[in-house]
């Protein structure tokens, strides 16, 4: 049923998986190596055709420097920072909170609500541009960081829930009902029973989350213009004209927008894979 693991496997399939693998991570990340390789570059090489080969001069300074201070880029930085962890703490709060109610509670209507969450991961976030453009329009919330943190908190709530209830249904609920036989009040529950035993779940959401709204183009396109609202995701098309394209910036932008997110994967690693990993041996 599952696959055999390479050490059982015979010598020649041992090889083979020895020399295809560094060829598979060498071919993922040629596009990251690209976009570095591009950011050092001098804006001559792109104008003389040499996209692929050496830099003709090490320009790592003057282009990063440029998009730091001749660009918006710290701004959009900032923007980013400023709608990212509010649509974290907000989503990840809200999720805790409806998943402590789905997972804990049994009342009438508890899977149909469930399924709604659920449901709504399924639709294509496409087709609602037009109908949430005009509603931010309507609510004065267009190109406003506000309008972005809440509709990336309603878009997010759905997966973070399915996620939070299907974690707290893992918990023993033995100590749910020793605390409510204590006269423990429901919210202190929550607050000090199930939330402790969250804590890696909430680290592994929140990391989720954090990458998720922070790498996102499309809302960010769709809902703000300038660099007043918009986050560095969308922010870097600014080095982009009607008659010019300066790759070399760009990449240097992406360079720089890639960075937070990676930062904070490599801080909450452990609680990350604590997270995910947690109830997969009994």
């Amino acid at each position: 049923m599952f696959p055999t693991p390479i050490e059982k496997r015979s010598r020649a399939a041992q090889l083979s998986y020895q020399s295809l693998l560094p060829l598979a991570l060498i071919l993922w990340l040629l596009p990251l190596l690209a976009v570095a390789n591009f950011s050092i570059k001098p804006e001559s090489d792109f104008v003389n055709g040499n996209y692929w080969g050496l830099p003709s001069s090490f320009d790592l300074f003057a282009n990063y420097g440029r998009v730091f201070f001749e660009s918006n880029m710290p701004r959009y930085l900032l923007n980013s920072l400023l709608i990212t962890i509010p649509t974290v703490i907000g989503a990840v709060a809200l999720s805790a909170m409806a998943g402590f109610a789905l997972g804990v509670y049994r009342f009438k209507g508890n899977l149909l609500i469930f399924f709604m969450f659920i449901a709504g991961n399924f639709v294509p976030f496409q087709i609602l541009m037009v109908p949430v453009r005009d509603l931010t329009i309507d609510m004065n919330l267009y190109d406003t960081k506000t309008g972005l943190i809440l509709f990336h908190i309603a878009f997010q709530t759905g997966f973070c829930t399915l996620f939070m209830r299907n974690f707290i249904r893992a918990l023993p609920f033995p100590l749910i009902e020793a605390a409510r036989v204590e006269g423990v009040a429901e919210w202190k529950i929550f607050w000090y029973v199930v939330l402790p035993l969250m804590k890696p779940a909430l680290a592994a959401l929140a990391v989720l989350i954090f990458t998720f709204i922070w790498n996102d183009y499309f809302w960010a396109v769709v809902l703000t213009q300038g660099p007043d609202a918009q986050p560095v995701t969308a922010g870097i098309t600014e080095f982009n004209s009607q008659f010019r394209a300066a790759y070399h910036l760009m990449s240097a932008g992406s360079i720089v927008a890639a960075l937070p997110p990676v930062a904070m994967f490599f801080l909450m690693q452990k609680h990350f894979i604590a997270g995910l990993t947690l109830g997969a041996v009994k």
